[in-house]
């Protein structure tokens, strides 16, 4: 087996949100609410050793095209924390709207029930405002400024409690040592927080940080602080750009690329022979509604695509610039390039959203899926991927029984865990209190006491 190990995450589709999921009950009827979907999917990835599931979140709902209900992120993985034991769970939290004491208990609190497997997926927002109070949104750039003080605020209030701070008298009483606990006394451009946190540090110092977004100021914002990145690239050079900027921007920062794992999301659609999975995929984009056509045009920046045809390409000046755009300039970036660098259709686009929200996409067999993934990994497009099953449950079935073990046998992924954190799978350093004396520190401090 080869010392670079393949990370692999699966992304939750909610249930009934797809044309092929085969999450249902006895009757055939697909499961929209419950928790059994989830721990269908959790369990199976847990039993093929994935290092983590993750899930999205909206906090708006459509009235013209409503989205499947799917629950709040914490609550859910709080729940599947109970019937797992390895694998890592990724909550996706806006900072947009979540003040930052409560995200950083929330999250915490998750990560020290689980036994350290939590981690908090970092986005902005770009809607939902409305339902958060009159405030109008920051403008893109902004809002990446509050994020990273936000970050900051969460990480300070993570380190608030020394790792010795908890003492455990063998059973005979629990006490806190307050010189082990520390105010943060935060005063920023848009957060002032005392701190400090009411609950103490986790098996893994302090819950992994991902970050989702590959804009520019996207990128400039994770080489901070993230840990891992779920992007959208296409082509190995794509991903090849991407992971070398992302990685070389961390280093100046004095950070340790080692310590960043880059990870695309891959829509997959899998069966018997490559034949086979072309036809299927077609039926599911051939069963595609009215909402497909709806998230396109957000997509690409709210524009009105309602006189074009499938066959019709959008005329390139109703397309605003990538950087004009205050919602998600990333994606909307791989949108704006399929429609006016290589001419792609409204069918060809309608099917890029409804099939991967803009990610990768690979139709095949196992083999195909895993010759796929090799190929970026070997490559250093990618440090693994983040699945996201075009068939529901069932694709996420199909993935983890049949290409997770070819990657095994090419020496790739692991054939079981090999340790209890989510930093652990991830092979990512534990990070130490920023309030915490370091031994040499201690030592210095006993002999000037003497």
């Amino acid at each position: 087996m080869s010392d670079r190990q393949l990370h692999l995450g699966l992304l939750f589709n909610a249930p009934g949100n797809d044309p092929a999921s085969t999450a249902a009950d006895e009757q055939g009827r697909i499961r929209l609410t419950g928790l059994q979907h989830y721990v269908e999917a959790t369990q199976a990835m847990e039993r093929a050793k994935f290092d983590f599931v993750m899930v999205a979140d909206v906090t708006v709902q459509e009235t013209a095209h409503p989205q499947v209900p799917r629950p709040e992120p914490v609550t859910l993985f709080s729940a599947l924390a109970a019937v797992t034991r390895h694998i890592g769970l990724v909550p996706t939290v806006s900072t947009t709207f979540t003040a930052p004491f409560n995200l950083a208990r929330q999250i915490l609190s998750l990560d020290v029930l689980s036994g350290g497997r939590a981690a908090w997926n970092v986005v902005t927002s770009s809607a939902g405002e409305r339902n958060f109070g009159e405030q109008p949104l920051p403008l893109h750039s902004e809002r990446y400024r509050r994020a990273l003080e936000h970050v900051e605020v969460v990480r300070k209030l993570w380190d608030s409690w020394e790792d010795d701070a908890l003492v455990n008298d063998y059973g005979q009483h629990v006490a806190v040592d307050a010189s082990r606990i520390h105010r943060i006394a935060h005063r920023g451009e848009f957060y002032q927080v005392e701190g400090p946190l009411n609950i103490s540090r986790s098996p893994q110092g302090h819950p992994v940080l991902f970050q989702a977004g590959s804009s520019a100021d996207g990128k400039a914002f994770a080489a901070h602080f993230a840990e891992a990145i779920y992007t959208a690239q296409h082509t190995i050079a794509e991903g090849k750009r991407f992971y070398d900027d992302l990685k070389g921007q961390a280093r100046k920062l004095g950070r340790d690329p080692a310590h960043i794992k880059i990870l695309p999301g891959l829509s997959t659609v899998i069966a018997d022979s490559d034949e086979a999975a072309r036809r299927l995929n077609e039926e599911i984009l051939d069963n595609l509604g009215p909402a497909a056509l709806d998230a396109l045009a957000k997509q690409l920046g709210g524009i009105d695509l309602s006189d074009l045809e499938p066959h019709h390409t959008i005329p390139p000046e109703r397309l605003p610039a990538v950087l004009a755009v205050e919602g998600r300039q990333s994606r909307y970036g791989v949108f704006r390039q399929h429609a006016v660098e290589q001419r792609w259709t409204l069918r060809q686009l309608l099917e890029l959203q409804a099939g991967s929200a803009g990610h990768g996409r690979i139709v095949g067999s196992p083999e195909r899926v895993a010759e796929h993934i090799e190929n970026w990994f070997r490559q250093g497009a990618s440090d693994g991927f983040i699945v996201m099953p075009g068939q529901g449950l069932e694709g996420a079935r199909l993935f983890a029984e049949q290409v997770v073990p070819l990657l095994q046998r090419r020496g790739l992924f692991r054939s079981d865990y090999q340790h209890q954190t989510l930093r652990g799978h991830l092979g990512l350093p534990i990070p130490r209190s920023r309030y915490g004396a370091s031994e040499q520190e201690v030592r210095i401090a006993a002999e000037s006491a003497q």
